[in-house]
């Protein structure tokens, strides 16, 4: 029989070696900008665009490309449905984006300009309120200065001014002309502060509401708070693996990502209750063995069930990492690096902790018993 608890400390050295590198890179995110986590505009603000080219052939690779050449280069460009791409910019000035009305036009030139726009002057020299402009107003070509043209079969307007209008007709000259474009919009600093506030009370009350679930349903605080820790290694061991991964390669925590981390201290938890559940079965059926035997067999009883479930989701995920395409890249990355992750901690974290846990409380009531003293009988 394979004693997973008689070798707890490799695993917890295991642990240690996974965590403590992506602990520092996460430590480093605020001291250093170029070390550390990445966050994308949902948390940090900037300027995300949705566009189709009539050209299909346009990839994302491309256009990234031409934005780094344009002054971005913390441009990200992906590819979501229907050949759309989903670009986020740095923070641009979208009031280009909102079409100016035309300037209007004061009549010069005398009697001949006044009559020419249908005003009736009256004797103070005041226009009439019933002065309307003629009916070849309305079929006049647009002003020059206009700052948004409409796209044709879209449901939005192609910038031509300002920041995002310079970048918009380089990628025009680029690639050709827009098609159509799905969504144009920017993310202050202040919904990106909420953001991140939101995130983490999130994790915050998931977490919490786990540890007291778990201690009222098995009536012990050490498994709650154990079933918290193998939590707590989850979240570091995925945050860590985006830390040093954005530092070197760029990957960045989108908006998915909470939803990503909820799923798997969820999925953690599972794993933690199925073998807890167990050892609460062999202490009554093995009363009197030594607490770190219940806790081994019950393991090596639920291994197999574990590692079965993980192993079909983390076959899911690797066929969606692979062919579900780069919009939920980062989502299913961070699940199948916490699936795995979770797997592990309830089996080889949770468990033995437990049991260095119980047993130093028990040599603790131990020494604290008081010990009888035996009196001499008379004679």
């Amino acid at each position: 029989m394979f004693d997973i608890i008689g070798k707890r400390r490799w695993f917890f050295i295991f642990s240690l070696i996974i965590t403590v590198p992506g602990l520092l890179f996460i430590l480093a995110t605020p001291i250093n900008n170029d070390v550390g986590l990445r966050f994308s505009i949902d948390y940090t603000g900037g300027t995300r665009w949705t566009i189709r080219f009539e050209d299909p052939k346009v990839t994302a690779d491309a256009v990234r490309a031409e934005l780094v050449g344009l002054g971005q280069p913390e441009a990200t460009v992906v590819t979501t449905g229907r050949g759309f791409l989903d670009i986020k910019l740095s923070k641009l000035d979208l009031r280009s984006i909102e079409p100016t009305p035309a300037p209007s036009v004061a009549p010069t030139g005398g009697p001949e300009a006044s009559a020419s726009t249908g005003a009736s002057a009256s004797p103070g020299g005041s226009a009439s309120p019933g002065a309307s402009p003629s009916p070849d107003a309305s079929s006049a070509e647009p002003s020059p200065s206009a700052s948004a043209s409409p796209v044709p079969g879209g449901n939005g307007q192609i910038p031509t001014e300002g920041e995002i209008g310079a970048i918009a007709t380089a990628l025009q000259a680029r690639f050709g002309p827009i098609a159509e474009q799905s969504s144009l919009s920017s993310i202050g600093a202040v919904v990106s502060s909420d953001l991140v506030g939101q995130a983490i009370l999130l994790i915050l009350i998931g977490s919490l509401g786990i540890l007291a679930w778990i201690t009222v349903r098995f009536r012990d605080v050490k498994m709650g708070v154990t079933a918290l820790i193998a939590l707590v290694h989850d979240v570091v061991v995925v945050l860590g693996v985006f830390a040093i991964l954005g530092t070197f390669i760029g990957l960045e925590i989108d908006a998915l990502f909470v939803t990503a981390m909820l799923t798997v201290i969820g999925f953690s938890v599972h794993d933690t209750i199925v073998v807890f559940d167990r050892i609460r079965e062999n202490r009554v059926r093995h009363v009197g063995e030594p607490f770190a035997e219940i806790v081994n067999h019950s393991i090596l009883q639920t291994l197999g069930r574990s590692i079965t479930t993980s192993f079909t989701v983390v076959l899911t995920l690797f066929a969606l990492l692979l062919f579900g395409g780069s919009a939920t890249s980062e989502f299913v990355f961070a699940l199948l690096i916490g699936i795995v992750s979770g797997t592990y901690s309830s089996i080889f974290n949770a468990s033995p902790l437990l049991v260095v846990w119980t047993e130093w409380d028990q040599r603790r009531k131990a020494r604290q018993a008081p010990v009888a003293v035996r009196r001499p009988s008379a004679s």
